[in-house]
C-alpha cells in the first residue's frame, strides 16, 4: 500500500531525514564518516564538573554526549550537550577549533554525539560551561527528536521508544538507577544473611508454584510442550532439601495476563527460601528489605505513592485475614464455622464467590477480604492466616486447620509481597495438588498442575521452611512514586501497532 505524504508533518520530517542522509553522504565522501571512529577517551562529564568547578575551573577535560540544543553565530556558538549524568554547556568558537573544523560543526544536527575536548570556564551569566579546543563527531543521527526537543509527552510513545524517552525526558533515568540500587541493596541484605543467589529454569514441563495462565512454547528437538516459568517456588523448595539452607533467585517471571498499571505479562521477582524458619522471619526480613532500601537509597521512610502518604517506619501493622474483614467489611468469621452461613454472610455485603469456587467458609472469606477490604489497605500492612483453599503450597494452622501461616503485603492497596511457613508433608500436598487437578478440571486455567518429582523431592524430607516473593517492579514503583508499572520496566510489553 502506498503511504499518503499529504500531511505536511509528514513531509517535513521526510525532508529532515532526507536532507540528514545527504549530510551523512558528503561526511562518508570526503573520508569523515563519524561510524568509523571506534572509541572517544573522555575523561569527565558534566555532573562532575558542575559538583567540582573550582578545582577543575581552567582546566582541560575531555567530555561525550549528544547535542540537544544550539545557538549558532558567525564565529562563535553555544552548545547544549546531554550525557549519562546531565546537561553541560559548550562555548565553540572558531579561533579555537578551526575554520574548517568550526565550518563542519556548524552542518551538524541536534541528535547528533559528539567528543569535545576544552577547558571548564563560567560564562558571563555565570553558567558553568566547557569552552571547546576540539570537537569531533562520532555519529550522526539521521532522525530529529521530537517537536524540536520540547519533549515527548505521549506516554504510549514513551513507552514504545524508551531509548527517545531517556534522551528528551532524562529524569525518566531516575526511575532505573532507584530500581538497580533496589536490587542492589536486595542482595546485600541477603547476602549477609548467609543466602546463597541461585538461578532456576525459565522453561519448564510443568507449570506450578503460583495460580497464573502460563505461556505455552515448544521444544522442536524433544517435541513437547514447554512453559515460560510463573514461579521460581518449587525449584527453590528442591534446593532446600538438598540442603541448600537459605537460596534466593532474583528472576523474569512471565504470566499470561491481563495488563493494567500494576500489572505487566513479565515482570521481576526475588523468591527466598530459609530452612528452619517460618513466615514470622519471612515477616522480618520484607519489613527490613523495603524500609531499609528506602532508608539508604532515599534517605526517608516517608513516600508519597498514588495519592497517598505512605510511612515506612519498621513496626508494620500485622493483621489477620479474619480480624481484616471484621474490621473493614463488618463480617466476623471468627464466629462463623457452617460454610453456608459463611457464603450466606458474604452475599449479604455483596460479595460473590468465583464461579470456580467451592462454596466454603474459606472462600467465602477469601472473597470477602479480596473484594471490600484490600483497597482500604493503605500504610504498609501484613495480612495474615490465609484460607487453605488459595494458599495450596502453605502450612496448615496448627491452631485451625482452615487457615494456613501465610502474609501478603500490601501498601496502598497494592500487594508487594506474599509468603508462606511452607507446606512440607508430601502426603498432604499431593491432596492440595489434587485439589488443584479438580479445579483445572472445572476450567480454572490458573489452578496448579501435579508436579510429581517436587512430590518426590519432598518425601526425602524437607525442613520446615519460610519462603516469599517480593515483586520488584512493585517496590520500585512505591520507591518511585510511579503510578504504572509501565514507568518502572525499561521495555514494557506493548500492543504492536498495526
Amino acid at each position: 500500500m502506498a503511504q499518503n505524504n499529504n500531511n505536511p508533518a509528514t513531509q517535513d520530517l521526510n525532508e529532515i531525514v532526507r536532507v540528514r542522509h545527504e549530510k551523512l553522504a558528503a561526511l562518508k565522501e570526503s573520508g569523515n564518516d563519524p561510524f568509523l571512529i571506534t572509541r572517544f577517551d573522555f575523561n569527565n562529564d558534566s555532573a562532575n564538573i558542575k559538583a567540582n568547578f573550582q578545582e577543575l575551573e581552567g582546566k582541560t577535560v575531555k567530555i561525550a554526549g549528544r547535542i540537544i540544543a544550539r545557538r549558532i553565530m558567525g564565529k562563535a556558538s553555544f552548545v547544549g550537550l546531554s550525557d549519562s549524568t546531565g546537561r553541560i554547556q559548550l562555548y565553540v568558537r572558531r579561533d579555537d577549533v578551526g575554520e574548517e573544523a568550526y565550518a563542519a560543526f556548524k552542518k551538524w544536527d541536534i541528535g547528533d554525539i559528539v567528543g569535545v575536548e576544552g577547558f571548564v570556564f563560567k560564562t558571563q551569566t555565570e553558567e558553568i560551561s566547557v569552552h571547546a579546543t576540539a570537537i569531533t563527531l562520532l555519529s550522526k543521527s539521521l532522525l530529529p527528536l521530537p517537536e524540536k526537543f520540547h519533549g515527548l509527552k505521549d506516554n504510549d510513545l514513551r513507552y514504545r521508544q524508551r531509548y527517545v524517552d531517556l534522551i528528551v525526558n532524562p529524569e525518566v533515568k531516575n526511575n532505573f538507577v532507584i530500581r538497580s540500587k533496589f536490587i542492589k541493596f536486595m542482595r546485600n541484605y541477603l547476602d549477609n544473611m548467609n543466602y546463597i543467589e541461585v538461578e532456576t529454569p525459565v522453561l519448564n514441563t510443568i507449570v506450578g508454584g503460583a495460580a497464573a495462565r502460563p505461556f505455552v512454547t515448544h521444544h522442536n528437538t524433544l517435541n513437547i510442550p514447554m512453559y515460560m516459568r510463573i514461579a521460581t517456588e518449587l525449584p527453590l523448595k528442591r534446593l532446600i532439601v538438598g540442603g541448600m539452607d537459605r537460596v534466593y533467585e532474583i528472576g523474569r517471571i512471565f504470566r499470561n495476563e491481563g495488563m493494567d498499571p500494576k500489572h505487566n505479562p513479565e515482570f521481576t521477582t526475588v523468591e527466598l527460601y530459609q530452612a528452619y524458619a517460618d513466615f514470622h522471619d519471612m515477616m522480618d526480613i520484607a519489613e527490613g528489605i523495603i524500609s531499609g532500601a528506602a532508608k539508604e537509597i532515599l534517605g526517608t521512610y516517608e513516600l508519597e505513592w498514588l495519592g497517598e502518604k505512605i510511612d515506612l517506619t519498621p513496626g508494620w501493622r500485622r493483621l489477620t485475614m479474619v480480624d481484616a474483614v471484621k474490621e473493614y467489611a463488618g463480617v466476623d468469621f471468627g464466629a462463623i464455622t457452617d460454610d453456608a452461613q459463611a457464603v450466606a454472610a458474604a452475599q449479604a455485603i455483596g460479595v460473590e464467590l468465583a464461579e470456580t469456587a467451592d462454596k466454603t467458609w474459606g472462600n467465602a472469606l477469601y472473597a470477602c477480604f479480596d473484594q471490600r477490604v484490600e483497597e482500604k489497605l493503605i500504610q504498609p500492612t501484613f495480612i495474615t492466616m490465609y484460607p487453605v483453599e488459595v494458599s495450596p503450597l502453605t502450612k496448615a494452622s496448627p491452631e485451625d486447620p482452615r487457615l494456613t501461616e501465610r502474609f501478603e503485603l500490601f501498601v496502598c492497596h497494592s500487594e508487594l509481597a506474599n509468603a508462606y511457613s511452607e507446606l512440607n508433608d508430601p502426603i498432604v500436598q499431593r491432596e492440595r495438588f489434587m485439589k488443584q487437578l479438580e479445579l483445572r478440571d472445572r476450567g480454572d486455567d490458573e489452578a496448579e498442575m501435579l508436579d510429581e518429582d517436587f512430590l518426590t523431592a519432598m518425601e526425602y524430607g524437607m525442613p520446615p521452611t519460610g519462603g516469599m516473593g517480593i515483586g520488584i517492579d512493585r517496590a520500585v514503583m512505591l520507591l518511585t512514586g510511579a503510578d504504572t508499572i509501565r514507568e518502572v520496566i525499561c521495555f514494557p510489553t506493548m500492543k504492536p501497532l498495526d
